[in-house]
């Protein structure tokens, strides 16, 4: 999984340095699928149906702008300056899944935008410093919808991460806020899991719907930005692992 979470760091790392008013969403995916086909990797992504949309998902990479926050396809919108850009890349390599996902600016963005990365990326880094085994996964998702809540700033409830191994969806589910309903579904961290832990931030209030009539492309109900950081991450003896930073 490290092998497949390191492709994955390698293509956000050169989607990264293309991200800049003028480009394309097309573009961006098209390098992603580049890498990937060198890597003799496949996109988890591409061909993925969902009982919402009205075709499988077309694309490497889930590219996301302002107000979408997920699940955003990648087509002949050009990037403009201010834009903030969620871009998710997920491979299977050698039989073993990596997904992760990070939200970059293009060119100067606002300041409130800025807030809003930021805090989106601290919320991950803080998910992933609670992980420990034997702590419940609600004591995590607590601790990430305190601090977003307290930056004034909204939790995504409708998409959450995700068990992950040789198939990208598995079990358990990966909640990032704490509410009753959650809790029934509790999990409790053990050495050997390995988890998509993926906080999705809204500047504004968490409802989100669909944005057009694919249905794939989710967006705030407001209108207000959107981020999503994630990373795939080991459950390990002493804390966590994270599998998608670069490391071989």
């Amino acid at each position: 999984m490290r092998k497949a979470g390191a492709l994955v760091w390698r293509v956000h790392q050169r989607v990264r340095e293309l991200v800049r008013p003028g480009v394309t969403t097309a573009e961006l995916n098209a390098c992603a699928e580049e890498l990937i086909a060198e890597a003799a990797a496949t996109p988890l992504f591409k061909g993925v149906r969902s009982k919402d949309a009205r075709f499988p998902f077309p694309a490497a990479l889930c590219i996301s702008v302002n107000d979408q926050v997920v699940h955003g396809i990648p087509g002949a919108r050009r990037l403009n300056e201010g834009d903030v850009v969620s871009i998710d890349c997920g491979v299977r390599l050698n039989g073993y899944c990596g997904d992760a996902a990070y939200t970059w600016p293009a060119g100067s963005i606002s300041a409130a935008n800025g807030r809003l990365l930021s805090v989106t990326s601290q919320a991950l880094q803080l998910a992933i410093a609670q992980i420990r085994p034997g702590r419940m996964w609600s004591e995590v998702a607590r601790a990430i919808q305190h601090f977003v809540e307290a930056n004034k700033m909204s939790v995504v409830r409708e998409f959450v991460g995700h068990g992950i191994g040789r198939e990208m969806h598995e079990d358990p589910k990966v909640p990032n806020f704490d509410d009753r309903k959650q809790r029934k579904h509790d999990f409790r961290l053990m050495p050997g899991m390995t988890l998509a832990v993926e906080p999705m931030v809204n500047l504004g209030g968490h409802a989100v719907q669909f944005g057009d009539g694919d249905r794939w492309t989710v967006v705030t109900k407001d209108g207000r930005a959107a981020a999503h950081f994630e990373h795939t991450v080991a459950v390990t003896e002493t804390g966590a692992d994270v599998l998608t930073d670069g490391r071989e």
